[in-house]
């Protein structure tokens, strides 16, 4: 989870003293996601969080799926999340668990409460059941149905669990105290009837237990000695402990809370995740600028990468906003350590070599990567056509360009020096191609008449390459906080989140690329295939610099 030699954060410090004073014999942790939608980078430092505290002190996590609203909730999540946790280079114990699997023993144990006076069915409505509950100011007031009997209360209870009541007509809460100064703490709901299948049950159930009511009771039933949670669930660790108590329950875990994490240019709420998908902002849930795991898997991030910036952003107690710049140097710097290098032509400009015989073609090698022996080296198909950016040449430039201009020579890289002297254009002005000779003998060193290029660019052979499409994804929002107040997160998407570029020309080794195998493209960027085309398709993963940064001249 994080070196040695780094010092432990609190969570790391209170397992440490637990195991050390004996309070376990192990530690066991979960991360409870619940299916109603795909995760997203702030679910990653979760994910790592619980799954790295039991790795690095020996103990074991839970994959469980807090399925109790089944409303929302759906089998392609369930399958979506398992992947993610997965992909990410984590594995729990066990089998899966699912609150479903608990939900006879979770009934039982609503019926202890109101065998025990402790809870009762309340017929209040929506509407009226806020207007009881009070403010953060004023106390609440006592539902008119909270001194129903005991047996009242079991027979109605039986009744919703058999589906003798509609939706909404009737729930079950807990008898703690109205006036109590932690709202969650005033006769919170345990029950409600959502007549509706189970992606797990099926038709089993008319009657679910709330999350409240379900997460610590989950917990004891698995022995989780250390459930952490994020900060939002601060204010409902005492109704946590009260069920605890109340209940007979096969152990006594604790809950810790640490801040979430928080990324600017980023949405993480699931609810406007889904309305970007539902409403067609972006092509589904692992759209590439999606903040979700499959999004950024499909653009090309790496579980190392996100691991790390995980681990980067440390793990408080006060809530913070983190610079998703931080994600992109963490994959930036990794596809830099790691990725092979491959040279694409996004805008083809062709170059013809004229003083380079028609019917020669040659091999020329160049580095899988600069600093990897590991990785192969490749071959270059090079002939008397070539193809080069349009904006590596100028008819006329300043001393600044360090390109191709008429009249200059550059260096093809890893191959030879040439020098432009001619170009043709269409009616509308355009170039469309250009015309220079090889200068001799330049394959690996400089020229021999001391002209040195000025600068080095990228190319492909004309007559061995291969077609793609580049996607050139960009941050989908151009505001740090996007949804922060009262402001339209829609109202800050970026116009210009995807450029798509037909026809772009690549070495033909990248017709072999594997899905989300990452290459940088020479002078333009970190790119992956996009594992969902049926064509050759690359997507930006992220730049070799950062664009959004605030440059100065020199």
């Amino acid at each position: 989870m994080t070196a040695e030699s780094k010092p432990l954060h609190f969570l790391q410090q209170l397992v440490k003293a637990d195991l050390e004073a004996g309070k376990y014999p192990k530690i066991v942790t979960r991360f409870p996601p619940e299916p109603n939608g795909f995760l997203h980078i702030g679910h990653a430092k979760s994910i790592w969080l619980n799954f790295g505290l039991a790795e690095q002190f020996g103990g074991v996590c839970n994959l469980r799926f807090d399925d109790t609203n089944p409303a929302k909730e759906d089998q392609l999540y369930v399958d979506a999340i398992k992947h993610d946790v997965s992909w990410l280079g984590f594995k729990w114990a066990g089998e899966i668990k699912y609150a479903s699997s608990y939900f006879q023993q979770l009934y039982e144990w609503a019926l202890h409460l109101i065998r025990e006076g402790d809870a009762y069915v309340c017929d209040l409505s929506a509407e009226e059941a806020r207007e009881y509950r009070g403010t953060l100011t004023e106390p609440g007031k006592n539902s008119p149905y909270r001194e129903r009997t005991i047996e009242e209360n079991m027979v109605l209870f039986e009744k919703m669990r058999a589906g003798e009541f509609d939706d909404g007509a009737s729930v079950l809460r807990a008898k703690i105290d109205m006036s109590h100064g932690n709202i969650n703490m005033r006769d919170p709901i345990l029950y409600r009837i959502r007549k509706q299948s189970h992606h797990q049950t099926g038709d089993t159930w008319c009657i679910y237990p709330t999350y409240d009511f379900a997460h610590g009771q989950e917990d004891a039933i698995e022995g989780v000695t250390h459930s952490i949670c994020t900060l939002e669930f601060a204010d409902h660790r005492p109704l946590y402990d009260w069920l605890i108590e109340k209940l007979p329950v096969p152990s006594v875990p604790r809950q810790y809370e640490f801040a979430r994490m928080n990324v600017n240019y980023t949405v993480t709420s699931k609810r406007k995740l889904k309305q970007l998908v539902d409403e067609g902002h972006v092509d589904g849930w692992d759209d590439p600028r999606m903040p979700t795991l499959a999004g950024l898997r499909r653009a090309g991030y790496t579980p190392e990468s996100i691991r790390k910036f995980c681990d980067m952003t440390g793990v408080t107690k006060a809530n913070n906003l983190v610079d998703v710049a931080m994600l992109e140097h963490a994959i930036r710097d990794d596809l830099d350590k790691n990725a092979p290098r491959a040279m694409c032509v996004l805008h083809p400009l062709k170059v013809v070599l004229t003083n380079y015989p028609e019917e020669k073609t040659e091999l020329l090698e160049a580095p899988g990567h600069p600093n990897r022996e590991d990785i192969a080296a490749r071959s270059l198909p090079f002939g008397r056509e070539i193809y080069i950016d349009q904006d590596d040449f100028r008819v006329e430039a300043n001393k600044k360009y360090k390109r191709l201009v008429l009249g200059k020579r550059v260096r093809l890289r890893n191959a030879y020096v040439i020098e432009a002297h001619d170009y043709l254009q269409n009616d509308s002005g355009e170039i469309i191609e250009v015309h220079a000779t090889v200068v001799e003998n330049t394959l690996g060193k400089n020229p021999e008449d001391g002209n040195k290029p000025k600068g080095v660019i990228h190319w492909v052979a004309a007559h061995d390459c291969v077609d793609c499409e580049v996607r050139l994804y960009d941050r989908l929002f151009n505001d740090p906080q996007p949804d922060a107040g009262d402001k339209n997160f829609l109202d800050a998407l970026n116009s210009e989140s995807l450029t798509i570029l037909k026809n772009c020309k690549a070495e033909l080794g990248l017709q072999k690329s594997k899905p989300t195998e990452p290459y940088q493209f020479e002078r333009e960027g970190y790119f992956c295939l996009d594992s969902q085309a049926n064509t050759l398709v690359f997507n930006r993963t992220i730049g070799l610099r950062d664009s959004w940064a605030k440059i100065k001249d020199t």
